[in-house]
């Protein structure tokens, strides 16, 4: 238990920044555990009030995906995330801001893809973010065989995150006057050491003995490096415990549920009529008058019972309903047995209520309420036709695909590592220059680039009189056509291999090149001046 299962990389000859020092606490989106150094392993970690209730927080976030509402805004979030297509690939690798040569770009790009086939990206990107995204965290295990470290990963394993949790040994030195925790005091944390503890069984308990004994920690201690994890990025008011993106609906979901039992609770105890009936128990004593209602009651009566759990509704007269009839007794000199009718309820369809905490739910999700309801329409591409909702809703996409490409940045790192392609240090210097391209919605994306592209082309063409004039090309390109210097440089030398090639059409002239001009003699009216003037003066005005 003292070694570290696993692996782990170190860089030569560099110190590492956690070593430093501070004092101001590390705080990572990992959740991590903080522990004092010192001791031996087997010493208590306290993991009651961190780990116990994340899992109890995981096993409720999955319960919330089973709701209809809430899987059904999971569903447009994975769905536009992950993007599947026959001829494309569902992410990949953009190397564009990394120069080096294509050798090495070819390689990287040969790993990225085995990277995906690690992890079955093709076949289960969708389960893969699902997992992420309702979970808050992903783990895998990386397998290597230790005989043949150069032959790279061998094997992605997923891991519970009920069953892992990451721990983080600092050292703690106090400077100042006073004592710890007084205004005078400062502790300076360095960190030692991070390694993963994982249990089989799960940190919700502690089998063999009680939190506060050495039992409740038991499991493996993991090397760093050994495990692939990524997060949502959101945490706890303390900063403890990492947040799922489905954490801000718990709430507006308890709403909707507790609110749709009640309406349906409402409609079956109001809707039917219910009858008054008076029982005429004549000169008879109160015992007997009691016993000829219940009588009479037990003769004729009916006792639905609804079940919040499962929606259904049976009879059972083991309950008393809000359903049964009125039993009255009524004395001799009455007007004997008698029944009326009681009126069911009114506005029984309004469901306006229900409806404001379903689009509540919705936007707790960051998806447009407008895909809640199937009969509104939306036209793709066009852009006075997008919503501002829909817009708000592709960027949320575009953020959650930047924290999910983290998983391909750290097993892509350890497979280069492995494979001796890069040092850590070469990978720390190219790493946040690497982009992970993901497909989109091949409707949304291609209209909406064609208007965009239409629109700048129109406005190019009002100013082209005025170009040379009050324009520049240089301007217009990067102004008007969007264009960086990047694209500018590749497109002009594009154009100039195209008009030495001669691909070009030749009904394309360079400006300024008309018939009819100075510089073409052999243009018909090339004898005299131009616009029909003379020699000695200006053209005529006509």
């Amino acid at each position: 238990m003292a070694e570290l299962f696993g692996f782990e990389f170190k860089r030569k000859g560099v110190k590492k920044e956690e070593d430093l020092g501070s004092f101001a606490p590390k705080i990572d989106d990992e959740g991590s555990i903080t522990v004092a150094e010192g001791g031996m392993y087997g010493t208590y970690v306290d993991l009651e009030g961190s780990t116990r209730t994340e899992s109890e927080l995981i096993t409720r976030y999955r319960r919330m995906a089973l709701q209809p509402e809430c899987e059904l805004a999971i569903d447009d979030i994975v769905n536009e995330t992950i993007v599947y297509d026959e001829l494309h690939k569902i992410v990949e690798l953009n190397l564009d801001s990394i120069n080096t040569s294509p050798k090495i770009k070819d390689v990287l790009r040969e790993q990225f893809d085995e990277v995906l086939k690690l992890l079955d990206f093709g076949n289960k990107g969708y389960e893969v973010f699902r997992h992420w995204y309702i979970d808050g965290r992903l783990y895998y295990h990386v397998v290597i065989n230790p005989k043949d470290t150069e032959g790279g990963i061998y094997e992605l394993r997923y891991i519970d995150p009920r069953k892992i949790k990451k721990i983080r040994t600092v050292n703690k030195k106090r400077l100042g006057q006073g004592s710890a925790g007084s205004p005078g005091a400062v502790t300076i944390q360095k960190t030692k050491d991070e390694y993963f503890i994982y249990n089989e069984k799960g940190f919700t308990g502690y089998p063999g003995g009680s939190p506060t004994s050495a039992a409740g920690e038991q499991g493996v201690k993991i090397a760093k490096d050994s495990i692939v994890n990524v997060t949502s990025g959101m945490m706890s008011e303390d900063n403890r415990i990492v947040l799922s993106h489905l954490h801000k609906a718990i709430k507006p979901l308890n709403q909707l549920r507790i609110l749709e039992d009640a309406s349906v609770i409402y409609r079956i105890s109001r809707a039917p009529e219910r009858r008054i009936f008076y029982i005429d128990v004549g000169n008879l004593p109160k015992q007997k008058a009691e016993q000829y209602l219940r009588d009479m009651m037990a003769k004729h009566k009916n006792r639905l019972v609804y079940n919040a759990a499962t929606g259904e509704v049976r009879d059972d007269r083991k309950f008393m309903t809000m359903l049964e009839d009125f039993w009255l007794p009524r004395r001799e000199g009455g007007r004997g047995t008698e029944i009326t009718t009681l009126p069911g309820g009114q506005n029984l369809g309004e469901m306006e209520d229900v409806v404001y905490f379903q689009k509540k739910l919705y936007r707790s999700l960051n998806v447009p309420v407008s895909r809640l309801e199937p009969e509104t329409g939306f036209s793709l591409g066009r852009s006075a036709e997008i919503s501002r909702d829909e817009l708000k809703f592709q960027k949320f996409i575009g953020r959650a695909r930047m924290r999910f490409s983290m998983l391909f940045e750290s097993v892509l790192e350890k497979q280069l590592i492995l494979k001796n392609i890069m040092t850590l240090d070469e990978w720390i210097e190219i790493k946040d220059r690497i982009r992970y391209d993901f497909m989109e919605d091949n409707h949304f994306t291609e209209l909406k680039e064609n208007e965009i592209m239409t629109e700048r082309v129109n406005m190019l063409n009002n100013i082209d009189p005025y170009m040379g004039r009050y324009f520049s090309q240089q301007w217009a390109r990067k102004n008007v056509l969007r264009m960086t210097d990047e694209e500018i440089q590749n497109m002009e030398k594009e154009i100039a291999d195209e008009q030495e090639a001669g691909d070009i059409h030749p009904e394309i002239e360079p400006a300024g090149q008309q018939a009819g001009s100075e510089e073409d003699p052999d243009a018909e009216g090339g004898d005299g001046p131009p616009n029909g003037g003379t020699d000695n003066g200006p053209p005529e005005q006509i």
